[in-house]
């Protein structure tokens, strides 16, 4: 029977009867409790703790489903972010934010592939399975208790790190703590003042650190940065962007982390940033714009003037065919191959080029002047780069490189008349001159990496040449650190070989020299080059290092005791300079190896095509 109830006044008062064959059980004073409790509560605060519980109860629903999501399914694993087609290397990249919605690539290879897609899908996973990058600790008792860090070696093993990588890799960390700590998200650090500096707001220095910290076994600081990419890196925005710099450092930076990490958001971000780059392409010539706005695809030349720098409209091709050969799309491709084409039809001097060109009428700037420096430099690499990255297939890129060896070995090569240090100089209105960029201090490090492929012995010996001049333009330095131009002494035997104007003296923290001083260790083991990088880095160390994080570029190489720190850390310091250094110490040879990754003109390593 059930329990009956009755009322009482002032209060309701409750009786159970019961009737049963059992004896019954004796009231629970617990329970009789908590309803005397309840009931003596007025109904507004019924109401409140109803309102509560409900609150509570949704609450507790939503978190779990959180927790859920968040947890990983046994096939939602890193290699099933992408899919690598054994037959093209084109990567399948799947929309993480809608399932089951593919990419022009994914679409186009799927109608071409329906039947054999079972077959396929097995096949990818297991060379998924097999490219996995694993990251594993080494047992410190093997160093006789001395930890070793291991790295990443890009063959899927690990390589313990010198004490100089090490040291490296604590200067990472330093400039790292800065700017996380005073500039996360933006593009640079300012360390001085410790505030942000922002050109295209992309977090360039994020994004050009990338690499640098996979190859470093920093790992934790990678999956912060990946994070930061995924949710934070808008590519839509209303900013007008650099067409070199962005592709250099941002599209550069992201496909060289989709390789070393096999995560498909790495390919996702650089497709759609190539795509907004597209209409730089739209000119009369063929020949892009500087610049374009990544909203509205309104693209435009630099407001300094009307003309495209040379070297810039020719440095966008290793990252943009890339692009083509992951994707499968080869209108990146055919864009940037158009540009080189145009160039390679106009009049040289000796296969050396203005560093103008005009984006309208397609023609170099009359008069302008010839240099292996700045707004010509990356020309040269890239010839050369280009036809490693295809495998040795584009002859007619290596013949214009080995043109421009020959033109510049001719015109613009000279030794100096105190030591006879070689360097490189400039053609100005057809005059030369012996001033020289740092930037030229890439140069031995090309040089040294054509011969490696079976160039002229000759490039070698000139390579080994111009890194002593550039290591010397440190050395001569009070603070060991060299300046941002110099000028050679080629008349008198009784002067100093370098020399440096006033205006000149600043330092950026480049990596040029310590490029080619990596290239060179590398490929002729010689300790020379190690002994120089050290003294360079101890430098670094010593005069642009800032207390509390980060390291700024200085106004006078000249003055040891007020160096004038110029508050900026260029992304470019983590992104070259300390990834050259961290190779360079390294016992590794297959840490990149150079016979299957090709570098791009900001360090960033894409892999080599294999016929």
């Amino acid at each position: 029977m059930y329990p009956v109830y009755y009322d009482s006044a002032p209060r309701r008062d409750f009786i159970s009867v019961m009737v049963s064959k059992e004896p019954p059980e004796p009231p629970s004073k617990r329970r009789q409790s908590c309803r005397r409790m309840w009931n003596r509560l007025s109904r507004l605060q019924r109401t409140i703790i109803c309102a509560i519980l409900v609150v509570g109860a949704m609450s507790g629903l939503y978190i779990a489903n959180g927790l859920m999501n968040e947890l990983p399914d046994d096939k939602d694993t890193l290699s099933q972010r992408h899919q690598v087609f054994p037959n093209d290397n084109v990567v399948h990249v799947m929309d993480q934010r809608h399932p089951g919605k593919d990419t022009e690539a994914n679409q186009r290879r799927d109608s071409n592939n329906d039947k054999d897609g079972e077959d396929q899908k097995l096949h990818f996973e297991q060379v998924n399975e097999e490219k996995k990058t694993k990251v594993q600790i080494k047992d410190g008792a093997d160093a006789g208790g001395d930890v070793q860090v291991p790295v990443p070696n890009m063959e899927g093993g690990m390589a313990a790190q010198t004490a100089q990588q090490k040291a490296v890799v604590e200067a990472f960390k330093h400039a790292w703590k800065g700017y996380k700590q005073y500039a996360w998200g933006h593009d640079e650090l300012k360390p001085i003042s410790k505030a942000a500096s922002d050109w295209f707001g992309l977090g360039l220095t994020i994004v050009d650190s990338l690499d640098t910290m996979w190859i470093m076994g920093l790992m934790e600081e990678f999956e912060e940065a990946r994070r930061w990419v995924e949710k934070d890196l808008v590519l839509k925005k209303n900013v007008d962007v650099n067409l070199f710099e962005t592709t250099i450092r941002v599209l550069g930076g992201l496909l060289s982390a989709f390789h070393l990490s096999n995560d498909g958001l790495f390919l996702e971000k650089a497709r759609e940033l190539g795509d907004r780059l597209m209409p730089c392409f739209n000119s009369p010539s063929k020949i892009p714009y500087s610049d374009v706005n990544l909203d509205t695809g309104k693209a435009h030349p630099p407001r300094w003037g009307p003309d495209s720098t040379t070297s810039e409209v020719t440095s966008i091709q290793l990252e943009f065919r890339e692009l083509s050969h992951q994707t499968g799309n080869d209108k990146y491709k055919k864009a940037v191959d158009e540009v080189m084409d145009h160039i390679q039809s106009l009049p040289k001097e000796n296969g050396l080029i203005p560093i103008f060109v005009n984006a309208r009428s397609g023609q170099f700037r009359a008069g302008a002047t010839i240099t292996v420096g700045a707004r010509g430099d990356s020309y040269y690499e890239y010839l050369l780069k280009q036809w490693l990255q295809t495998g040795k297939s584009e002859d007619k890129l290596r013949d214009e490189y080995v043109a421009a060896i020959e033109g510049m070995q001719k015109n613009l090569v000279r030794s100096t008349a105190a030591n006879g240090l070689k360097f490189i100089g400039e053609l100005v209105r057809g005059s030369f001159s012996p001033k020289m960029d740092h930037l030229v201090c890439f140069l031995p490090g090309t040089l040294a990496i054509g011969h490696h492929n079976g160039l002229d012995p000759s490039h070698l010996e000139l390579a080994k040449e111009l890194a002593k001049t550039c290591y010397q333009m440190y050395a001569d330095m009070p603070t060991g650190l060299s300046p941002e131009i110099a000028y050679f002494n080629i008349q008198n035997p009784g002067k100093p070989d370098i020399e440096v104007k006033n205006a000149d003296t600043h330092n950026l923290l480049r990596p040029e020299t310590v490029e080619s001083l990596f290239y060179l260790y590398r490929l002729t083991g010689d300790q020379q080059y190690r002994d120089w990088g050290w003294k360079i880095f101890q430098a670094f160390e010593k005069y642009t290092k800032v207390p509390g994080g980060g390291y700024s570029s200085i106004g006078s190489v000249k003055d040891t005791k007020n160096p004038r720190f110029r508050d900026k850390m260029e992304s470019f310091f983590l992104g070259e300079t300390l990834k050259y250094l961290f190779l360079l110490f390294s016992d590794d040879p297959n840490l990149l190896s150079l016979d299957k990754y090709v570098f791009n003109t900001e360090a960033h390593p894409l892999p080599i095509w294999r016929p």
